[in-house]
């Protein structure tokens, strides 16, 4: 009963399941055995649970007299017999060895492998008790300062927070109270180790989360947040009632809600902005404190373009383009800012270009140009291919004017093709590069006059490289690797079909082999 009372006072010193505490205990005693009987030998020890009686038995297993590679753990059928007349492959034959005279050294071994075994119990415990608590905002007290990074004692566990999770301008010391949120978790080898945070956008949720019980509640959802940790932060929240202003709740009476949370963050200045699903007024919102006065948005490539007074350019993008880059991280999309002169000018550019293009490929004057613009039209596609109705519905136009338009709108685009088709040839460009999905003509022509004259050609190349060889104004790095993906997906197809073909050459030779055994 000894044992049991030793393995009942250490599962309740340790905190953790006393089974543990035996099945190490168990294994203690095994190696202890070996090490007496000598450490090929298969011993097993058993306490019983309710009555603390040990024993320490000798396992071997019984095998064909051919198969058998341990003398000590194994015996041939036909000896196991004579000891069992009943024994059959498989079966164990069990031998009850003699209580073990543990000396000074077999014992020390023991207390190792128990205390090996309760450490990695203890570890585990802590693991499964925090992996499911990231997320969570937990208080500490700075138990180590190294190098800026902060080790921090949670009462049953250590976390650590590193210099880069917190905030700038932050100087802690031993013993200092502190709030942080629990970002991640690691098994280790060292033990389970907890990551904690003070700069991520999470660490604010969870503050808003205790300091606003409509949030806690879900009354208020916070939509989205993006911080500048230690200078400013922007949040976007919703109310699930009408009730109930968001702004109004988060910011508190006098600001007493928010103010306890910019004091937590070292004097954060928050930005609380109403959640809508219309996205031009949330991009509104989200720059205050500037003035918007026209948006944009590019859905294709995930841009807003945003339009505000000459006055208000600096305000808008902020110190250092704070406002423009934390707006930015609030919607997710990539935002630019424009002023309505420099808007002008471009639109003015756009203007003008386009009706150049239309004055040369179709042959007419500036008027006629200037009212396919003003119309939207953009390329001598869309006026070569749309409906004939669209176009006479344009002031002026009328069915003869639309048909003469048209066709000369298909006149030129046909020219065009004869004419890459003959620079195609005097190149050497392959048909495969040409057909390239988002390969524009011209990029292609480009492409040739570099050298580059097949998919495969394309296909080898590095980002970096195509954008070396045609020009940054031609191409920019992402599009560049967008390409060259497309370019090699071909081989991708290659391979599979390969494998494919390698298994059924394996399944056929297979199906062979069989039936000539049959």
């Amino acid at each position: 009963m000894e044992l049991l009372q030793v393995a009942d006072s250490l599962a309740r010193e340790k905190n953790i399941d006393r089974d543990i505490v035996i099945q190490a205990m168990e294994e203690a005693i095994q190696k202890a055995g070996r090490t007496k009987y000598g450490y090929d030998h298969d011993i097993r020890a058993n306490i019983d649970r309710k009555s603390g009686e040990l024993t320490l038995k000798r396992y071997r297993e019984v095998c064909v007299e051919e198969e058998i590679e341990n003398d000590a753990a194994q015996i041939p059928l036909e000896a196991a017999k004579r000891v069992k007349p009943d024994a059959e492959i498989g079966d164990f034959l069990v031998d009850s060895l003699p209580p073990l005279d543990y000396g000074r050294i077999a014992a020390q071994t023991a207390k190792q492998v128990i205390m090996q075994k309760v450490r990695e119990a203890e570890r585990e415990k802590q693991f499964d008790e925090y992996k499911d608590r990231v997320g969570e905002v937990i208080n500490g007290v700075v138990k180590r300062v190294e190098y800026g990074n902060v080790t921090v004692d949670m009462g049953k566990a250590e976390a650590l927070l590193r210099r880069d999770e917190c905030l700038p301008r932050e100087h802690v010391k031993n013993g200092d109270r502190i709030r942080a949120i629990i970002y991640d978790v690691r098994r280790e080898t060292r033990g389970p180790q907890i990551f904690l945070s003070r700069t991520r956008p999470e660490m604010m949720a969870a503050l808003f989360k205790q300091e606003v019980p409509e949030i806690y509640d879900g009354i208020i959802e916070i939509k989205a947040c993006s911080r500048d940790p230690g200078s400013r932060a922007k949040i976007a929240v919703v109310s699930r009632e009408g009730s109930i202003d968001p702004v109004g709740a988060c910011v508190g009476m006098r600001g007493s809600r928010v103010q306890a949370i910019v004091n937590e963050l070292g004097g954060e200045k928050i930005d609380i902005i109403p959640w809508t699903e219309d996205l031009g007024s949330l991009v509104i919102g989200a720059l205050q404190p500037a003035e918007v006065s026209k948006v944009v948005l590019d859905e294709e490539n995930g841009r807003i373009e945003v339009v505000v007074p000459d006055e208000q350019l600096s305000l808008a993008i902020g110190r250092r383009g704070q406002n423009v880059r934390l707006a930015s991280g609030l919607l997710g999309w990539d935002i630019d800012i424009l002023t309505e002169a420099q808007e002008s000018e471009r639109r003015a550019n756009e203007f003008k270009t386009r009706s150049s293009l239309f004055m040369e490929a179709l042959d007419v004057d500036d008027v006629i140009a200037h009212l396919l613009v003003a119309e939207g039209f953009t390329q001598i596609e869309e006026i070569g291919y749309i409906e004939l109705s669209e176009l006479e519905e344009i002031e002026g136009f009328d069915e003869d004017v639309a048909q003469e338009l048209q066709n000369r709108a298909r006149a030129w685009l046909d020219a065009q093709e004869n004419a890459l088709k003959d620079k195609q040839s005097e190149l050497g460009i392959a048909d495969d590069l040409i057909e390239l999905e988002g390969l524009t003509a011209n990029l292609a022509l480009k492409l040739g006059e570099a050298g580059i004259k097949t998919r495969d050609d394309l296909a080898d190349l590095a980002g970096d490289e195509l954008v070396e060889m045609l020009g940054d104004e031609i191409i920019n790095e992402t599009d560049a690797n967008a390409l060259i993906m497309k370019a090699r997906e071909h081989w991708f197809a290659d391979e599979a079909n390969d494998d494919n073909a390698e298994t059924s050459d394996e399944s056929a030779a297979a199906d062979n082999a069989e039936e000539n055994a049959a």
